[in-house]
Parts: C-alpha cells; structure tokens; sequence
C-alpha cells in the first residue's frame, strides 16, 4: 500500500488516498469528537514536516501509511465507544493493531503502530523505539504547539499551520482533549495509573480543577 506522491505531499493539507487510510478515518470520524479527530489528522500533517527537518525518506527511513495510522489512531483509545478498562494510550493501541490486522496488514507492521501510539505519551522512551515512534511523538508534540513541541516549531511556517487549521480547526483543542482523557481516566482506577498522563490530569483536575497542560496551553503558538 503506498502513501501519497512527492508532489501530493508538498500540499501541507494532503491525506494519503488509499483504502486503508480511508478505513481508518470511517473508523476514528464517528467516535472521536471534532476536536480530537482533527488534532488526530493534524499530527500526521506535522509528523510530515519533522520528516523533513530530519532528512528523513519516505520509503526508506518510515512507511507512510504505517505513519498515517498511527497518528490518525493516537488517541482511539478515547473512543466513545471503547471498552475504557485500561490507560488510554494502551487500549487505543490494542484497538489500532487490531484494526490494522483484520485489514490486511502484517503482525509485524501492526506492532510498529501499537508501539508508536503506546508510547505517545512516554518521552524518553519513544525515541529509542524506532523513526515511527519518534515521528507520532514529534507530530502530537507540534500539535500542542509549545512547549512540549518547541524543538521543531521553526519547522512550520505560518502558511502551512494557517492551512492545516483551516482545514481541521482545533476547537479548543487542548481543553477537549483534556477532557476526553481526564473522562476515560476516571472510569476504572486501571486507566489511570499514578505519574502516567492519564494519572496524572485526573490527578490535577480533582485536586486543582485544571491541569498544567491546560495551563501551559495559554503559551501555545497555536493560542489554545
């Protein structure tokens, strides 16, 4: 299955055109709300771009439509439909791989995926795991635009985040977010183990009635 042209992917708003990134969006659309669903499509937009900063190939280095799943799957685990019994970013990944398989694709490329959205939220980790693991985690990163995003904010010109946003707005991106992992978090105290993300916002949010990334968002150069 093949990503999108050389010249497709000069358009900062490109989607791959294939059956299974077309799966994937049936898929994620109806059960993400719009906020999470158009920062799930926004990350792979910016993971494009550190593909760049990193002198990386498409082909060779990463497979694009492993990329594409990866980042539109994310944050499956949010899912309004899920079964929310375990950390987010564990169950979305379970859901993703699975998904992955019954559409065809190898055990071995599904669990590329399952680490990249497993480990989304695990810096330190996610970098030593491979380029699609360091590729989610810088895409997401940018999508918060700073802090946590810094490292390749210079990547992006205004141009093509005024496009991006424009296509996919983010609707308080940040706030929605928060809320939907802070909601999946406190069903089961399995979903919300102590320093992980999920632990840690609900955490902030019975204790404080905000969180430090809703803070920090205030920084953000995407203004949420």
């Amino acid at each position: 299955m093949t990503g999108p042209t050389r010249e497709a992917t000069a358009d900062p708003i490109a989607l791959p055109s294939t059956p299974l990134a077309d799966a994937v969006m049936n898929l994620i659309r109806p059960v993400e709300t719009p906020s999470v669903f158009n920062h799930s499509i926004r990350s792979y937009l910016f993971a494009r771009l550190v593909v760049g900063r990193l002198g990386l190939a498409v082909g060779h280095d990463y497979r694009d439509d492993l990329l594409f799943a990866a980042c539109a799957m994310h944050d499956l685990g949010l899912a309004s439909d899920g079964p929310h019994r375990q950390r987010f970013e564990v169950e979305g990944a379970d859901r993703a791989a699975e998904f992955l398989i019954q559409h065809g694709m190898s055990t071995a490329d599904a669990d590329q995926v399952w680490q990249a959205i497993a480990l989304h939220t695990s810096p330190g980790i996610a970098e030593r795991r491979g380029t699609l693991c360091v590729l989610v985690r810088e895409g997401v990163a940018l999508d918060f635009g700073g802090p946590a995003g810094a490292d390749h904010l210079d990547a992006v010109t205004d141009e093509q985040a005024d496009a991006m946003h424009a296509a996919y707005p983010r609707l308080d991106m940040i706030r929605s977010l928060t809320d939907a992992i802070v909601a999946q978090a406190a069903k089961d105290p399995k979903n919300a183990p102590r320093y992980t993300t999920p632990g840690e916002l609900l955490r902030e949010r019975q204790t404080f009635g905000r969180t430090r990334l809703e803070h920090t968002g205030r920084s953000s150069r995407w203004g949420d």
